[in-house]
Order: structure tokens, then sequence, then C-alpha cells
């Protein structure tokens, strides 16, 4: 493995590094998985990045409602990449699967594009049309209800290029390009958080500076991304390894049948996550607006530490993927069992860094000590390092899953996890538990989803799964 000198390579580098030597992971698979991971997770780092300035910029410049309010649409916003994330994961699987045995992919994008537009565009009309309604159903405050609703009024108009985004992304990885998509939406949210900065404190837009920043990013990527597939090149960022013919069959049934049949249980996964935050947000609303915003801090910081997941569960799928599309099951499960280990051991680095710093992590967001906001984000952050790392295992137990076509396993653990997580919350809310309740469900939403996961993984039977979406069973394009 080569001298590595991008911050984030090297850590991932040194890790795996640390793995080969212990015998955790053969040499060579860990070299790949990094060369697929560390470009995601440098994304991932990117626009979580700017989801935290979100939090960050409007909450100095109007306080904790404007946190809290941005936390509210949070979650529908994040329908966008419910929708397209679990569409995407059919498109990583036969794009994998079609690269690994040599076969072109491109009707796999074309329709995966289609999908994604159809299911997104709703959902972008439901939320600019009743964005007060919608954010109405989760809090009772009026300043709180309003800035919500002003926020998703306008980032709706970014869904469904955020849905697409998400296919161009998979694509790549699928075909063992984790660099360039890495550049694209690392660019779009630098851009993202830039837009934000001017708008928010030089125009004064408050929370609709931060959502016009959200969709102009995210309809640059969208570009990007249209650019480099159709032409095969962009300016700056050089070619693109697969190109898509725009003027092909987009409606192709079979290509779309086994999309939503791989799709749809991991929509339905990323759905169980993003509504089971609905009842969640609702039970920590009536700890109060001081605890709403703690909480939301943390969230921010939980995506923050769960981006090693974007790099470690992609590289997953797409090495997995590759392999059962040769027909090489053993291969294929070794490279899910030794990429498990490995994200798990990143998992569990970046988590305790971000314990030892919790305090400092937390001011970032939170100027105002008095409002008891600061130690509750703190405690809160806690638990969610503790978390991380069973999220972490969930992850990367997903990747082979989602490789192979058998996704319906991660949406019932993450259905699972809200099962035990939800009582908990609430208990804390309605009795002395308190915060500890709260605390206990951040945990328990992540380990129970870890435990489903990875007991399918160990069961093996994905893999005979896998061989009904293989290339020598369907033509792809």
């Amino acid at each position: 493995m080569q001298r590595l000198p991008n911050p984030v390579r090297l850590v991932v580098y040194w890790v795996g590094l640390v793995l080969v030597r212990a015998g955790l992971i053969e040499r060579e698979r860990a070299r790949r998985a990094t060369t697929l991971a560390w470009p995601r997770i440098v994304t991932g780092l990117a626009r979580m990045s700017k989801s935290a300035a979100d939090v960050a910029m409007v909450g100095a410049a109007i306080g904790t409602g404007a946190i809290a309010g941005v936390g509210f649409a949070a979650p529908y916003w994040g329908m966008a990449f419910a929708l397209g994330g679990g569409l995407a994961s059919g498109t990583i699987a036969l794009v994998s699967q079609a690269y690994g045995a040599d076969r072109s992919a491109g009707q796999a994008v074309r329709s995966s594009v289609v999908c994604v537009i159809v299911l997104t565009l709703p959902v972008a009309v439901l939320f600019h049309t009743y964005p007060s309604a919608l954010i109405g159903v989760l809090s009772d405050d009026p300043n709180v209800v309003a800035l919500g609703a002003d926020y998703l009024e306008v980032v709706a108009f970014g869904v469904p290029f955020a849905g697409v985004n998400l296919i161009g992304s998979r694509t790549l990885v699928g075909t063992d390009d984790a660099w360039t998509p890495m550049v694209v939406r690392a660019g779009g949210a630098v851009l993202n958080i830039a837009a934000n900065a001017i708008l928010i404190f030089g125009f004064g837009y408050g929370v609709v500076g931060a959502a016009i920043g959200t969709v102009l990013a995210n309809v640059v990527v969208t570009a990007t991304f249209t650019t480099g597939f159709t032409t095969g090149s962009v300016p700056l960022i050089g070619a693109f390894p697969v190109t898509v013919a725009p003027f092909g069959t987009y409606l192709d049934g079979a290509t779309i049948r086994r999309l939503l049949r791989i799709g749809m249980p991991m929509i339905g996964k990323n759905l169980a996550w993003r509504l089971g935050e609905f009842p969640l947000l609702a039970i920590v609303d009536l700890f109060g607006t001081a605890v709403v915003a703690a909480f939301v801090v943390a969230q921010r910081v939980r995506d923050l530490l769960n981006t090693p997941g974007w790099g470690f569960g992609l590289a997953s799928s797409s090495l997995v993927g590759q392999e059962l599309g040769t027909g090489d099951e053993t291969t294929a499960e070794a490279y899910g069992r030794e990429v498990i280990r490995f994200g798990v051991a990143v998992y569990l680095v970046s988590a305790t860094l971000v314990a030892v710093f919790a305090d400092p992590i937390a001011r970032v967001f939170v100027d105002n000590p008095t409002t008891g906001t600061l130690s509750v984000a703190v405690t809160l952050i806690y638990a969610t390092c503790v978390g991380i790392v069973f999220k972490g295992l969930s992850r990367t137990a997903t990747g082979p899953l989602r490789a192979s076509g058998d996704t319906r396993w991660p949406f019932y653990g993450q259905v699972l996890g809200y099962v035990v997580a939800l009582p908990l919350a609430y208990a804390g809310a309605t009795t002395q538990l308190g915060l500890a309740g709260l605390a206990l469900a951040i945990v328990t939403l992540m380990a129970v989803p870890a435990a489903v996961n990875y007991y399918r993984f160990w069961t093996g039977k994905w893999k005979a799964i896998s061989r009904g979406y293989r290339p020598a069973t369907h033509a792809d394009d």
C-alpha cells in the first residue's frame, strides 16, 4: 500500500495497515477497500459539514429556534436521500455486477434516473405546498414552525436533483471510481457552504438563505454529472470512466423491475429511518426547545461520524458485487467480512476522538451555555459516540446485502430499531428516567439494526439470492 498524503486517506490507510499486520484483513483487499472508501468518506464529510454548517450558521444568526426549525425540516429533506439512496442500491448492484462481468450498464443508469424522478417529484410538490402543516406535525412552537416551514418550502425544489445525484454517484462507485463523485459532490458541498455564508450573513436571508444554498448546490452537481456521463468528461475534473447514451431506452420494463425489486426494500429501510425520526422528534419536543436544539446538534455530529459508512458501505457493495458478477462467491464473502472489520475499526477510532472533544464540539453550535442546551448536547454526543460504532457495523454489513440484492433485512432491522428506541425516548420525556431515556434511545436505534444486518450477512443466504440478479441471467443493455 503506497504512501498517501490526504489526511482522511492517511487515517484509513493506517487503520488498514494495523489490521493487515494483525492478520484481520488481506493486504490487497485492504488496498482496494481503501482506494474506494476514502473518497466517499471525504464526500460524506463535505456534505455533512454542509448540514452542520447550516445548523451552526442559522443558530448564530437567529438562535436555538432556528436550530430546532431546521432540525424539524431535516427529516423531510432526508426523504430525497431515502428514496434516491434506496433506488440507487439497485443501481449499484446492477452496475457493479455488470462491470465485474465486463457488460454495459447504460440501461440500468437510464432507468434509474427515470425511476428516481418519478419517486421524488410528488414529494417535492408536497413539501413546497404544505410546509407549515408538515412542520406543525412535530412542534406547536409558532416560531419554530415558521422557521422550519420557510426552510422546507424552498429546499423542496432540490429534492429531485438530490435523488438524481445519488444515481450518478453510485454508478461511478460501482465501476471502481470513487474519486470522481468525491470531487463533484464535495465541490457541491463547498459551494453550498459558501452560498449559505453569503445569503445568511451577507443578505440576511436566514433559514431561507440556507435552503437556497442547498438547492443551488444540488442543481450544479446534477449538471456536472449529466455532462460527464453524456460527453465522457468535465472541465477541471477530467474523464468519466463510463458514459451513458442519453437517447437510449429509458423505460425498459425488465430493468425497472430489477431495480425496484432490489431498491424497494432499501427505500423501505431508508423511509423507516426517516419516518421514524418524526415521532422521535415529536417526543424530543416534549423535553422543550433547548433539548430539541441539543438533539439536533447531536444528530449533526452523528451524521459526521457516520461518514466512514459512506465509504466502506459502498466499497463493500462494489467489491462484493464485482466478485458476485464473476460467480466467485468465496472471494465475495471474504471482501464482505474484511470490509466490515475495516469499517468498524475506523468508526471506533473516530468515535473515541469525538468523545474526547465533545464539549468544544458542542460549543461550535451553541454559543450560550446558560440556555442549558450545551450540557445536554454534550451528554447526547457521548451517547452518539457509543451508538455510532454499532452504526458502523450496520452500514458495512449492509454492503454485501445490497450488492447481492438481499435488501429486505436492513429494512426489518431499521423498523425494529425504532420499535425499541421510541418507548425509551418517551419514557425519558414522561418519567424520572429523563435524559437517560433519550440517550438510551440514541444508542439502541443504531445497535438493533446492526445486530439484524450482521446476522443476515453471517447466514450467507445473500449469496444464493445474488444468483438471480447476475449478468449471466439478465442482459443489461
